[in-house]
């Protein structure tokens, strides 16, 4: 065991008054003039009585219920969380052309309303999508200092809103609830007509870049290996085809880097990468084709929990630090699970090389009985009838899949998606599938992660935990989504040592590599000749009372040893390559 990771938000602590995550947060979409508003807030708390039952300060962009909020406390459900901010800016901040301010909300859980000195301005409901308004009109003549009001409320008995593995009575696999701002708040300045946004699609020869406004013009300059390209935004979109195209892979994640210079003003910075994704028959099987090969998807499952920032780690950098565990441990791909992350994870992704498996957010209803225990004794085959009905919810889970899909679809590691994890909250799996296809159909799509197969999925994707996997040949590439999971216990690292919760429980890390090792070599490598494609080991990091991590909850104990879990990935590589020789 090895001691790697350092401490930041001890760090953090340390220096109150410094600003936290206080760099660009969106990596795809950047310019020059911004300012983050995180830091300590003026922080108040109604629940409906005649005053707060809570008044002192916060440190955005971490949510109460974390210590790094100074605050480490879950309100009432419906209670009003108000954060106030008097905003002061600099005159660097303003560009010489007239300009329009941006207010961004990167996340706020659930519903939030904003103010400008003292006027609402806006409002936004879903916790996992980014907010942007205009408040420029709000600034009057004094534009350099205003006052900044956001509410934000939260109802974990409304399941129409997705709310993930987030429970008020946590235990197991549901964790502490989080609410409030939980992602960067922060100001831009653009001229009247700029770049809302940009939509990038790409395969193994170009690039699309489309702003969704056909009225923009302007030129773009393309860092490519061999030197600068040139090329012409027109109509909103333009088109990107290097003569010998470097792709982007978890051995080499190349990016192209380039800046888009409207006529009228507006400047931006981002990137792409040229990469493809499919399903197709290598070798009498149907396969995962990665640039055109067989590829084994070997995961980890990550959930995205941190002991001090609960759902926001103390810096961005941290999410480095766990993306190169799993590079340094072997594996090639992160299933995000049951999250949507702030876009700098992504883009660490991205940079540092690791394909992404992204899940959707459940919402809906949950059953211990029919979700979790009779699947895991074999009974798993429910009909469509018998899963959620509820219009409401069906029709707010496709509405914020689609924002998540709109929000992500540019990161180049993300390249599979999941619907539906479990059964939770699962309807009509065909049908969302279908929405999802149009909506992207350069990536690969799960219906139904684990079981509730409906038959129409790009993957069959099963579930094992607690027995041996018995293998079964199917006419779509097998996913072993999920399996593993095994629990060991590390003294000192451990909140509640009278609640572990896992499968199994390894009195020691040589135990808990000698189980990894038994669970590849039975149930994974004798598979990938026959159809499998991939495995999600369960999971990167320990959660709360959940002790099945590669690593602890604190990030302070690497559990397994990298040459093992590295000779065990070399073992993959080596079944992939008798597929393709």
């Amino acid at each position: 065991m090895n001691t790697l990771y350092t401490k930041r938000g001890e760090e953090l602590k340390s220096r109150p008054e410094e600003i936290p995550w206080r760099v660009h947060p969106r990596p795809l979409l950047k310019r020059s003039s911004f300012e983050v508003l995180n830091g300590w807030w003026t922080f108040s708390v109604t629940e409906g009585g005649p005053g707060p039952v809570y008044e002192g300060r916060i440190r955005v962009p971490f949510p109460p219920e974390s210590a790094l909020s100074g605050v480490a406390r879950h309100f009432a459900e419906g209670a009003a969380l108000i954060y106030e901010k008097r905003v002061e800016l600099s005159d660097g901040f303003f560009p010489s052309y007239t300009y329009r301010v941006l207010l961004h909300i990167d996340g706020a859980d659930q519903h939030c309303r904003v103010f400008v000195n003292g006027s609402e301005k806006g409002f936004h409901s879903g916790g996992y999508q980014h907010y942007t308004l205009d408040i420029t009109d709000a600034l009057g003549a004094s534009p350099q200092a205003f006052d900044l009001r956001i509410e934000v409320t939260d109802d974990l008995h409304d399941r129409t809103e997705p709310y993930g593995k987030q429970r008020l009575r946590p235990r197991g696999m549901w964790y502490t609830p989080f609410s409030g701002l939980w992602q960067s708040v922060w100001l831009e300045a653009v001229p009247q007509r700029y770049i809302k946004h940009i939509d990038i699609t790409t395969d193994m020869n170009r690039a699309i870049i489309d702003t969704g406004d056909p009225s923009l013009s302007g030129d773009v300059t393309v860092n490519a290996p061999d030197g600068e390209l040139k090329a012409r935004l027109e109509n909103g979109m333009v088109e990107i085809a290097p003569e010998v195209p470097r792709l982007w892979s978890p051995e080499d994640p190349y990016l192209y880097t380039f800046e888009i210079k409207l006529d009228d003003g507006d400047e931006i910075s981002s990137y792409f990468a040229l990469r493809e994704i499919a399903r197709g028959e290598y070798g009498g099987r149907m396969r995962i084709l990665f640039n055109g090969k067989p590829v084994f998807l070997h995961a980890l499952l990550d959930q995205g929990y941190w002991s001090d920032g609960l759902c926001t780690p103390a810096d961005p950098l941290s999410y480095e630090d766990d993306i190169q565990l799993a590079k340094d441990m072997g594996f090639n791909t992160l299933r995000k699970h049951i999250r949507v992350e702030p876009d700098l994870f992504y883009e660490a992704c991205d940079r540092l090389g690791v394909i992404v498996m992204q899940d959707m957010v459940n919402n809906g209803r949950y059953s211990f009985l029919w979700d979790t225990a009779l699947p895991n004794v074999g009974i798993s085959k429910r009909s469509s009838v018998l899963l959620h009905t509820d219009k409401v919810t069906g029709g707010r889970f496709i509405e914020r899949m689609k924002q998540t899909v709109t929000q992500l679809s540019s990161f180049p590691s993300i390249l599979y998606w999941t619907i539906f994890n479990e059964g939770w909250g699962q309807f009509d799996a065909p049908r969302v599938y279908g929405i999802l296809k149009k909506l992207d159909d350069t990536r690969l799509i799960d219906s139904a992660s684990g079981w509730f197969d409906q038959g129409v999925s790009d993957v069959d994707s099963v579930h094992i935990y607690g027995h041996r996997y018995r293998f079964e040949e199917s006419d779509r590439p097998v996913v072993l989504s999920e399996c593993g999971g095994y629990s060991c216990k590390i003294e000192g690292s451990v909140s509640d040592p009278s609640k572990v919760y896992g499968y199994g429980a390894e009195k020691s890390t040589d135990e808990l590599i000698a189980a990894i090792e038994e669970l590849f070599d039975l149930d994974v490598i004798p598979f990938i000749s026959r159809g499998l494609c991939g495995s999600v080991y369960t999971q990167l990091s320990d959660v709360e009372n959940e002790l099945n991590g590669i690593i602890t909850y604190d990030r302070q104990v690497v559990k397994l040893p990298a040459d093992r879990m590295l000779e065990l990935a070399e073992k993959l590589k080596d079944e992939i390559s008798e597929i393709t020789c």
